[in-house]
Parts: structure tokens; sequence; C-alpha cells
């Protein structure tokens, strides 16, 4: 029989990097939009565009990164 170790800390791992995506990245897109200084509209676009982007890194970081993390730390202490 499998250990359910493993997927039950990537699990985990997934809500609370979904969690921690919505915490961090509400909060720093919030603060970039803030200190927005664009004069022109070409030049606000690619601000936006560079927080799209930003955003875009932390998901893959965060939502993708945190059930590995915790897919191995399911396995090594409980699996």
């Amino acid at each position: 029989m499998e250990s359910w170790a493993g997927p039950l800390g990537a699990l985990i791992g997934f809500v609370l990097g979904w969690l921690e995506y919505k915490l961090i990245g509400g909060t720093v897109t919030a603060a970039l939009r803030r200190t927005n200084s664009s004069k022109t509209q070409a030049e606000h676009d690619d601000y936006e565009r560079r927080i799209r982007l930003l955003q875009a890194i932390l998901l893959v970081l965060m939502v993708g990164g945190m059930p590995v993390l915790g897919y191995v730390i399911g396995r090594t202490l409980f699996g």
C-alpha cells in the first residue's frame, strides 16, 4: 500500500501556495500600482505589462513550487 503522505503534502502545499500567491501577489501588485509614475499611456501600458509578468512568475513559483515542497516534506517526514 502506498503512503498518502506525499500526495497529501502536495495538496497542502498547493493550498498554501495559492493563499501565499493571493496575499503576497496582491500586496506587491497594489504597492507597484501606487508607485506608478508613468507620464504617458505607453509608459503606463508597459508598466502594467511588467506587473502582469511579475504576477505570472509569482504564480508559477508559489503555486507550482509549494506542492513539490509539500510532497517532499510529506514523503520525508511521514511516508
